[in-house]
């Protein structure tokens, strides 16, 4: 993807005012958002890659030419915690598919989920995350379909594997394939609170750049969005109007603080075109001539 000089802002997904223009092609997103002054789409996959490749190079085209950052998630059905190689086969065929649909598109980054710990202990539970993900990626290599760059989200559920530090050690481990996806949304719920002010996020930014270096962190992907959380984490997404956090501004004045160009994906609960403008007009408010 090319290396923005100032933050981009976008959605995940459709959002509810998309349909209600009576749009529901994947090829009308870029010039809806365009329209609407944001920068960047999210193809969401999660439920299953059902993108067929003509409408994967549509959506493509589309994005070119209105200058849309394009990126997908893939299925969450991954879980690379797994001890079962059937599943892990499954896992291998959910990362092939959603690369050859973003590769179609011209998406240059992929998120995925790395799974749940289950009833293993956490320790034993992340070294087969490891485990699993450095045999796919050494398929995935051995295939050609390495010059997409995969994302590990940090994640929301205390029994899901994708804690801060567990997605950077991921990507530390295979640089080269990897970068974090930052989801504050996330971090939010997990941490019971967390990521309100300013120097929690400065703290990240610091924990990130540390561990993989300046170019990783100038140009981070994050997902952002309100979320209710209760004591085993994440529960569920709401909108900016909705009397949850994270706040963004903090969010925001952390990344001009640091100078940083992030992809913001904004993931509200069918506002995220909303939400995402927000996020830019304030950004766009504050950043220095």
């Amino acid at each position: 993807m090319k290396t923005a000089e100032k933050a981009l802002f976008g959605t995940a997904g459709s959002p509810a005012a998309f349909y209600a223009d009576r749009l529901s092609a994947s090829a009308d997103m870029p010039r809806w958002l365009a329209d609407k002054g944001l920068d960047a789409y999210e193809y969401s996959a999660g439920r299953g890659m059902r993108l067929r490749d003509d409408a994967a190079a549509l959506l493509g085209a589309a994005a070119a030419e209105r200058s849309i950052v394009l990126s997908l998630h893939a299925p969450y059905f991954i879980n690379l915690a797994t001890t079962d190689q059937a599943q892990q086969e499954k896992n291998l065929h959910y990362l092939m598919s959603s690369i050859n649909a973003a590769a179609l598109m011209k998406a240059g980054r992929v998120v995925f989920h790395a799974g749940g710990q289950g009833k293993a202990e956490r320790t034993r539970a992340f070294g087969q995350v490891k485990k699993n993900l450095g045999a796919a990626l050494e398929e995935l290599s051995r295939r050609g379909m390495d010059k997409t760059t995969l994302l590990p989200e940090t994640m929301g559920k205390k029994g899901q594997i994708g804690s801060l530090a567990e997605t950077v050690e991921l990507c530390r481990l295979w640089p080269e394939m990897l970068l974090p996806a930052v989801d504050f949304g996330h971090l939010h719920a997990i941490t019971g609170g967390g990521y309100i002010a300013k120097s929690e996020y400065l703290a990240a930014f610091d924990y990130i750049g540390e561990n993989l270096g300046p170019a990783a962190l100038r140009n981070l992907h994050v997902h952002f969005s309100c979320i209710e959380f209760t004591g085993s984490g994440e529960k569920k997404h709401w909108s900016f109007s909705d009397p949850y956090g994270p706040p963004f501004e903090p969010f925001i004045e952390a990344v001009l603080d640091y100078g940083l160009a992030p992809l913001v994906i904004c993931e509200s609960a069918g506002t995220q075109d909303i939400d995402a403008q927000t996020m830019k007009n304030y950004y766009m408010e504050r950043l220095p001539e």
